[in-house]
């Protein structure tokens, strides 16, 4: 977490000069964050390095959220050619954690966090964003048996399991399906409580760079089937159930909901195994246990019987849990 080198320099051109420069966070990708100290100033500095980055899908779609009354961070600075942005601080109030430590506030914070996904979802997508659509969607699925399977010794058929993908997506991608601006890692580590509570349901939005036009139960699945933090199934239910007496569903946003769940966990369980056997961070692997739970509760619905049988054929129930790197084992 070393500041980049025209980090100074930058910062002194936007007003910043001589202010501290302190480690914040990385995440899964190329981008870390920097807390700017300037006396009772603060800021936030995104580290975007091109070629691996591209800072300007996230400028994009926070300056459109902020155009629609939604608290993503104002951009205070930017330089494209260094990846670096400049950024309004949302403080340290993170909803995990806030959670977390008082979980009888659990329920009131995520009907918040809900009642936020539906005012989003009242507005037309952003307009020029591409579709989440069969060819995404088919591509995600499939990072399970490009990573997971081989790590786990599992020789699999992915013709048939491109086919029973096929038999369920087109609920949530056909012409008759809703479309909306979805974030797409809309969770409780990329939500923050803002003292402002009359803000946008006194929610703030992180990581939204990689938004698509998609599926209005997408990001409700992020945050209710949460890849990082155990979310209970009473609580699932209670919200699920609030966001459809608050927000205009179809009759099947329940299976489009049990699609998408077991789509983007099926994703996640392909990334968080490429995210060690390929980027040598084995720390991911600790989340599989609570990614094929969730990825069997949504197997469960009818809705996705296809590819339920695929598993069930392809995956024997007890390879779908840890994997184990030397690190882990030593």
């Amino acid at each position: 977490m070393i500041p980049p080198a025209g980090a100074p320099a930058f910062l002194a051109a936007a007003g910043w000069k001589g202010a501290q420069i302190l480690p914040l966070a990385g995440d899964a990708s190329f981008r870390r964050y920097f807390r700017i100290v300037d006396g009772d100033r603060r800021a936030i500095l995104m580290d975007a390095p091109p070629p691996h980055e591209d800072p300007r899908p996230f400028i994009a779609v926070g300056e459109w959220l902020c155009g629609h009354g939604f608290a993503a961070p104002a951009i205070l600075a930017r330089d494209l050619a260094q990846g670096l942005v400049l950024l309004e601080d949302f403080g340290d109030a993170r909803v995990r954690e806030y959670v977390d430590a008082a979980p009888e506030e659990e329920m009131a914070v995520y009907t918040r966090a809900v009642d936020l996904l539906a005012l989003l979802h009242r507005q037309p997508a952003k307009a020029d964003l591409p579709p989440y659509d069969r060819a995404v969607y088919q591509r995600e699925a499939g990072l399970l048996p490009e990573w997971f399977c081989p790590a786990a010794g599992l020789d699999v058929d992915q013709e048939s399991y491109i086919a029973a993908w096929d038999q369920v997506l087109p609920i949530v991608e056909g012409d008759a399906a809703p479309v909306v601006t979805v974030l797409r890692d809309y969770h409780a580590e990329n939500i923050m409580l803002l003292p402002d509570h009359a803000r946008s349901h006194g929610l703030g939005l992180l990581d939204f760079q990689d938004a698509l036009a998609g599926h209005p139960a997408y990001d409700l699945v992020s945050l209710l089937q949460d890849a990082r933090r155990d979310v209970s199934p009473e609580v699932e239910r209670a919200m699920l159930a609030h966001y459809q007496s608050v927000a205009a569903v179809s009759a099947d946003f329940e299976a489009a909901y049990a699609v998408l769940g077991a789509q983007r966990n099926a994703k996640i369980i392909g990334i968080f195994t490429r995210l060690w056997k390929r980027d040598g961070k084995p720390r991911y692997l600790d989340f599989l246990p609570r990614m094929w739970g969730l990825l069997e509760r949504d197997l469960a619905h009818p809705a996705l019987a296809p590819v339920a049988a695929w598993f069930a054929v392809n995956v024997p129930t007890q390879a779908r849990g840890p994997l184990h790197s030397d690190e882990n084992a030593a």
